[in-house]
């Protein structure tokens, strides 16, 4: 036990320091009222207009298949799964991407819950098998894309049944084993025959399942419809669909390649209207091979998607049965038998319907050598390049990228694939120092609707450290996808572009002259700004 002198000293020393500290707030509160005319800072309604928002669809694929791209191996933890997705949509929204397309449906397996098929052996290691501790990855990715203002489009193959990497046993509930009467052995893969219409059926619902069940922005088809060629000693293989001719093509008015295509064109078809007759805001994309035709235009040459895969994509188009059309447009800008300006021009040529062109990039050919997956491989060998090294500088990216700025309709683009894009730091610095200093906001669909959302109701007052605290509610019932948030500072206009679930945002260190909100609904359409301006 102290002695008293002892505890004099000791309660001396602590009414001295108490004595400090006073001091030391009367300090730091001091100086919050002298900001206090600018903490304090008040806002009134204003008739400004702020300018137009950027928009153009910025994206990147995420490839379950083979483990490209996302989970990074088989066999991880539910924890280490949610682990990686996270940071890949971190660093995509820090990116200033505004969708990621997200496959779902590799090859008749699911990285979702489903009844219609098994599990995906890319989750776990065993098809069939469920994530343990159980989760949705579908329902995580898509919520979790939404927290941070991304787009998520659920990515589909319509007709391949078994990838030649998978190693997993086939479950019992694979279509191989339920209906083995539809697929059809393909070189190392298995296909669905698209003749069979019980094939078409099938994959149409998988689709409309996903639509209804989750909360999907968009659904993705990507070029596999018939099967790229497979060779036996030096011949190529037609593909077995022999039982399916005879049924239902053979002694048609068709000759047996346009019986082919005229399958697909069905099953496009019916996938688009079959999505908006469930939920028209879903938009639908597809990716096709970069080239329709050989000589189309004249100084093209290549493969002939029309006549090898039976994907006549240019009527798919022409008609309307896509919402965003993502030719694979993998060539650089000089090399002329495959030149991404002459392709891209031409397609935009090919679009009386008025529908959003934004194509993929190779961004796996950065200043790496030429990826080792399906796609790079696919797409050097069909224009007959050669397995050589392959590398661009960023600059080629960039180039191609503001080519893709300057089509009549919209501008946007899709960057194959995600694991590239990320890893190349000398290109993710040049985007955020300039194609994509500023966030854009996804081109609207106008054909899937014009009415405007409500305008919501905004307020904003001064908070500490001379910043302001914007806070706001939907004009009406309806609910925002996102919010644009346009301030100006010192007569200069910045953007933020936010969830729908945000109601409120700190704009730190800075007391905007201007502040002018607006709602932004599943089709891209804007609200009227609510617009409010500082108090002087």
């Amino acid at each position: 036990m102290p002695t008293a002198g002892a505890w004099f000293k000791t309660s001396a020393t602590n009414r001295s320091v108490m004595s400090q500290t006073r001091i030391t707030i009367a300090l730091v509160l001091s100086s919050f009222v002298s900001l206090g005319k600018i903490s304090g800072a008040s806002y009134e309604p204003a008739s400004l207009t702020p300018p137009p928002p950027q928009r153009e669809f910025r994206a990147a694929w995420i490839a379950t298949v083979g483990n490209i791209d996302w989970p990074s191996q088989k066999n991880l933890s539910t924890a280490e799964q949610k682990a990686e997705l996270l940071d890949i949509l971190d660093r995509a929204a820090k990116l200033k991407l505004n969708a990621v397309i997200f496959q779902v449906r590799p090859a008749c397996d699911a990285l979702y819950a489903s009844k219609l098929e098994p599990w995906s052996e890319y989750l776990t290691g065993a098809m069939g098998k469920a994530p343990e501790p159980f989760y949705d990855p579908l329902t995580f990715a898509v919520e979790e894309a939404h927290k941070r203002g991304l787009e998520l489009h659920a990515w589909f193959n319509p007709y391949r049944a078994r990838h030649s990497n998978a190693r997993s046993s086939v479950s019992a509930n694979h279509i191989s084993k339920t209906r083995p009467d539809l697929v059809r052995e393909y070189g190392s893969y298995l296909w669905l025959d698209p003749g069979e219409r019980d094939v078409q059926t099938h994959s149409l619902n998988v689709v409309l399942d996903v639509v209804k069940r989750y909360d999907v922005d968009g659904i993705h088809f990507d070029d596999y419809f018939y099967p790229y060629k497979e060779t036996s000693r030096g011949r190529e293989l037609d593909f077995p669909d022999q039982a399916s001719w005879k049924k239902f093509g053979a002694g048609g008015k068709l000759e047996r390649d346009d019986w082919r295509r005229e399958n697909v064109n069905s099953f496009i078809e019916h996938v688009y209207k079959g999505i908006k007759a469930t939920k028209p805001w879903v938009k639908f994309g597809v990716s096709p091979f970069g080239i329709w035709r050989p000589g189309h235009p004249e100084q093209i040459k290549g493969f002939d998607a029309y006549n090898e895969l039976y994907a006549d994509s240019r009527k798919w188009l022409v008609n309307g049965w896509v919402d965003y059309f993502t030719p694979q447009l993998y060539w650089s800008i000089e090399v002329k038998a495959q030149s991404f300006p002459v392709l891209l021009d031409w397609w935009n040529d090919q679009n009386p319907k008025k529908r959003h062109i934004w194509p993929g990039m190779d961004t796996t050919k950065v200043k790496s050598r030429m990826a080792n997956d399906e796609f790079a491989t696919r797409v050097t060998s069909r224009t007959n390049s050669s397995r050589a090294r392959i590398s661009w500088q960023p600059a080629e990216i960039e180039a191609q990228i503001r080519l893709t700025e300057k089509q009549p309709v919209s501008a946007g683009h899709v960057h194959w694939n995600m694991k590239s894009l990320l890893r190349s730091s000398e290109l993710q610095a040049d985007l955020e120092r300039g194609l994509y200093a500023e966030p854009a906001l996804i081109p609207a669909c106008k054909w899937l609707g014009t009415s405007a959302p409500a305008k919501p109701r905004l307020t904003a007052t001064g908070a500490d450290h001379a910043s302001v605290r914007a806070s706001w509610e939907a004009g009406a019932t309806e609910k925002s996808s996102l919010w644009l948030l346009q301030y100006q500072v010192k007569g200069k206009w910045a953007t933020k572009i936010l969830p729908g679930e945000k109601r409120g945002v700190i704009l730190p260190f800075i007391t905007p002259d201007v502040l002018a909100l607006s709602a932004v609904d599943r089709v891209g359409n804007l609200s009227a700004p609510l617009v409010l301006r500082l108090k002087r």
